[in-house]
């Protein structure tokens, strides 16, 4: 049995301090709504979810930002954030601001009724698209994230492209990888050469940057390993692992997020698993400026899922 204070015992012995410097991203979870219902997920999303945002939290958040604050970067996710009835006006807004925007899309709701012209809002925006392929190969992706799925990611992808996305210009997009079984993922950079050579090749694709994310053991994920009795070794992987520079590289430190009721958390796992900030409820109605959001970050033992290995975070590897 691993000792519940683990993470923070060992952290501890090799000085690492868990203080947030300036918020520089805005993480909103818009909704756990999902079009997809995949093996992997952390936030138990799916299309049955009805958890969705609403619009006078939209509205608070875009009232907070046009107050002097730190943030640079809006990471929107979800579910599929694009299923939000109020994913448009937020994004509007956010544009007002001259915010950096990023909508973390699984690539497959472009297909879904009413989201025909998305791909296009998106490109008029300049939205930065973060997409969800686990692998280049139709049978790993397939079985992680649900039958079909990879051929409609490849048609969303040339899709992009031909808008003018992962190109050498101002469209940024960005693949995220993340393993297909209990394993650690590979070398960020490596693993990019390969994506983008095979892509290429083989589908005329093109995109900016991959980033590699480990799974993490909680929600979804967590129920698998728990059923097939793999919680404790996968566990045992990570801390076997523990890269004390990935501690000190971790999100949490400039980032915060913000669920789809309003509630405050230190990142978007800590979220899934109700951990607040400070291990004190604050919901984001209840604030006047994000300065407000105090500094110290409530950790637990699935962080080693972000500082084994090169480290794991929103935007990749951590020590790459």
């Amino acid at each position: 049995m691993i000792d519940i204070n683990k993470f923070l015992n060992l952290t501890s012995s090799k000085s690492v301090k868990f203080i947030r410097k300036e918020i520089k991203t805005l993480q909103v979870n818009v909704g756990k709504l999902c079009n997809q219902a995949c093996h992997h997920c952390h936030v138990d999303a799916g299309p049955k979810r009805k958890e969705i945002m609403q619009r006078n939290i939209f509205e608070k958040i875009i009232s907070l930002l046009k107050k002097k604050n730190s943030v640079d970067t809006i990471d929107i996710t979800g579910g599929a954030p694009e299923l939000n009835p109020h994913f448009r006006f937020f994004v509007k807004e956010l544009r007002l601001l001259g915010k950096n925007i990023i909508d973390r899309c699984n690539l497959t709701v472009l297909f879904e009724q009413g989201q025909e012209d998305t791909a296009e809002f998106l490109a008029n925006n300049r939205i930065k698209i973060i997409a969800s392929l686990p692998c280049y190969e139709k049978d790993n992706v397939d079985s992680q994230r649900g039958k079909g799925v990879f051929q409609k990611s490849i048609l969303a992808l040339k899709n992009l492209n031909s808008l003018g996305y992962g190109k050498d210009g101002s469209l940024e997009l960005n693949l995220v990888y993340n393993p297909v079984g209990m394993h650690l993922p590979p070398s960020q950079e490596t693993l990019e050469k390969s994506y983008k050579i095979f892509l290429k090749e083989n589908y005329d694709i093109t995109f900016n940057n991959l980033f590699t994310i480990t799974n993490m053991p909680i929600s979804r994920y967590a129920h698998n390993l728990k059923r097939t009795g793999k919680m404790e070794e996968y566990m045992q992987l990570l801390i076997d692992n523990f890269n004390p520079k990935a501690a000190h590289n971790v999100m949490c430190k400039e980032l915060v997020s913000i669920s789809w009721d309003g509630k405050v958390y230190d990142c978007d796992f800590n979220q899934m698993l109700d951990i607040p900030v400070n291990f004190n409820s604050l919901n984001i109605m209840r604030i006047n400026n994000l300065n407000d959001i105090g500094k110290n970050i409530a950790v637990a033992n699935h962080c080693f899922g972000c500082t084994a290995g090169s480290g794991s975070s929103c935007g990749g590897s951590l020590t790459n």
